[in-house]
């Protein structure tokens, strides 16, 4: 199978950039006349249903949940003092979408942070806007398995921690 971590069935794991999954399954398919074992992930937030194969899962980024103390300090992250992002906002963009990519979630928290402060100097042009949604909508998912919370009470956590600063 793999040489690496295996997950189970039913277990929440995060895709990056695209949010918190549950493996349905582990299913076998025939593959260049081999059977190759996949996980049958279904994405909530989507609403979509994605088969990886269990060999590529890691090095697709495919990773667990953050435990408990890690969404703890993901949220802290938020309210913490930062360094002022480029003002060019191709650069910040590009900079931004990448920690996107590398799917931690306190790099998740980071861009919340980055993108929210410099939205409250200068209107976000519509790609950054769309990142931050995106990244806010991850991070909400993320935090609220992790914490065992509903989304509305970690947006408002998340929100009052963006507002402190």
């Amino acid at each position: 199978m793999s040489k690496s971590k295996s997950f189970q069935l039913e277990q929440r794991v995060v895709y990056p950039s695209q949010g918190v999954g549950i493996i349905q399954s582990i299913e076998k398919k025939e593959f260049k006349n081999e059977k190759i074992p996949y996980y049958r992930i279904y994405l909530e937030v989507s609403d979509m249903t994605i088969m990886v194969p269990v060999d590529k899962a890691l090095e697709l980024g495919i990773r667990p949940i953050v435990p408990r103390d890690e969404a703890l300090r993901a949220l802290e992250l938020i309210g913490e003092e930062f360094e002022p992002i480029p003002s060019d906002w191709k650069l910040r963009y590009q900079m931004n979408l990448d920690l996107l990519k590398k799917g931690s979630v306190t790099d998740i928290a980071a861009i919340v942070r980055s993108l929210y402060h410099r939205s409250k100097i200068k209107e976000l042009p519509i790609l950054e806007r769309k990142l931050y949604d995106s990244a806010l909508k991850l991070l909400m998912d993320e935090v609220s398995f992790s914490l065992r919370k509903a989304k509305e009470e970690v947006e408002t956590m998340i929100f009052n921690r963006l507002e402190s600063r």
